[in-house]
């Protein structure tokens, strides 16, 4: 019998700590090799972390709520192997995870950091939480930290933020001035650190509105709308927000779809749906105009060879998520389909991987599906384009014959496309719109998957 650690696993770029929402088992069960242990939440996802042995659940290090850094031991299990993981083998692995998922930060100018935290690290967690609280730097930076080696936990912020709200004096760490990017053996001697005076007021707190004898229910925010509303309002003040608009006869493609859905079906073991038809058509365009699939870095222009599809979709608390389909280009009617489904039951389900939902270059979201006929999208940084596609209505339409204009009954769709104004000009972003709209109503009737 042997002892292993059961590792927190990299979580994807840019992810080192994840907060434990649920374990699924206990000291004592037994656990077999990729069975769901526990449940973890990271900035971007929920997902489920499965278990790379099998054998008998010993010990559990870490409790519910509790934020673990990736490469941390966060259970024992007792298995029938003879290998055994050692103390030293797991700090190994704890290091090597964490410097590969570890991105370049460059130092920031810091008033009021704490002597011994020059070069403290903070998670994208809690640094999401100190932005959308508004908790400056150097607010961080003298924030009592509960981790390892003083690091501010979820735990330590959330604290720090409730004795704020409360009017409580929060604990000032004596103030030191840094110099950016100064080695601390290089930063100028003073006689003495300045001392902040004991008496110094705590932070101005626009307080709560009181609705105490008003006529409401007062719901508060969960972490997922919490984290959507950071970043809608991110994006507003990153790209200045464009929105145009165009209509599209997709008569065809509702006809080839009612056609084949249950021969597909009956063949490929999935169901075909109007989402993978969408991203067969514009993966075709995104190659004619290369620029709306780029990102700004800067004052650079990050053209994306790949074309990485993402697709809005609900998840079962009524949220929205982004789950992407990488190098879409490349697949067929049956493989969008296939991984269109997939993504999407994994979302309904909170199966979704921190993974699935990383790299998308473009997203599309269908607005029609809740009833519709357009939106105006918010971009989803840092991208710089997205569609929204509306609800198909039959309507009377004029359509022009070589024998004269005739008015007929045709499925019609309005489609919108907002785009970043610093990269994607009006000419742009319209001819782009106006050619997924000609591609949809070029759809073959013929065409076979």
């Amino acid at each position: 019998m042997a002892l292993v650690d059961l590792i927190m696993p990299k979580l994807g770029e840019s992810i080192m700590e994840a907060t434990i929402l649920k374990w699924h088992k206990k000291p004592g069960d037994a656990v077999k090799l990729d069975e769901t242990i526990l449940e973890i939440a990271t900035d971007k996802v929920d997902s489920e972390v499965p278990s790379t042995y099998a054998g008998t659940l010993q010990e559990v290090l870490f409790n519910v709520n509790d934020v673990v850094p990736v490469g941390a031991a966060i259970a024992r299990i007792e298995t029938a192997s003879a290998a055994v993981i050692t103390e030293s083998t797991v700090v190994e692995v704890a290091a090597a995870a964490a410097a590969e998922a570890l991105p370049y930060v460059p130092v920031e100018t810091v008033v009021n950091a704490g002597p011994s935290n020059g070069n403290r690290f903070y998670s994208p967690l809690v640094l999401n939480i100190a932005n959308s609280e508004g908790i400056s730097m150097s607010e961080l930076e003298n924030m009592p930290g509960t981790g390892n080696e003083g690091r501010v936990t979820k735990r330590d912020i959330l604290q720090y933020i409730e004795d704020k709200k409360a009017g409580k004096q929060p604990i000032i760490a004596p103030v030191v001035v840094a110099v950016a990017d100064a080695p601390i053996a290089e930063l100028p001697k003073t006689e003495a650190p300045v001392i902040a005076p004991a008496t110094a007021p705590a932070p101005s707190v626009k307080p709560l509105t009181d609705y105490t004898g008003s006529n409401v229910e007062i719901i508060e925010m969960d972490r997922m709308r919490k984290l959507i509303a950071k970043h809608m309002v991110d994006s507003k003040q990153t790209s200045p927000h464009v929105t145009s608009f165009a209509e599209a006869d997709v008569t065809n493609m509702v006809l080839w779809r009612e056609k084949v859905k249950k021969e597909f079906e009956k063949r490929e073991n999935t169901k075909i749906t109007f989402t993978p038809i969408f991203i067969d058509c514009l993966t075709r365009v995104i190659k004619r105009f290369p620029l709306i699939n780029s990102s700004l870095d800067g004052d650079r222009i990050i053209i994306k060879k790949d074309i990485n599809i993402g697709m809005a979709t609900a998840l079962p608390s009524g949220n929205l998520i982004v789950p992407v389909i990488r190098n879409a280009d490349y697949l067929n009617l049956v493989g969008l389909s296939k991984s269109v489904n997939s993504l999407a039951e994994s979302a309904r389900n909170n199966k979704l991987k921190p993974d699935d939902t990383n790299g998308g270059t473009f997203t599309l979201t269908n607005v029609g599906t809740f009833g519709s006929l357009m939106g105006t999208p918010i971009i989803n940084q840092p991208q710089v384009a997205i569609m929204a596609v509306g609800a198909i209505k039959k309507r009377p339409v004029v359509i022009e014959t070589e024998q004269g204009d005739t008015i007929g009954i045709r499925h019609m769709m309005y489609l919108s496309l907002s785009y970043d104004h610093r990269i994607v000009d009006g000419s742009l972003g319209a001819s782009f719109l106006t050619a997924v709209a000609k591609e949809f109503e070029a759809w073959d009737l013929e065409r076979t998957w």
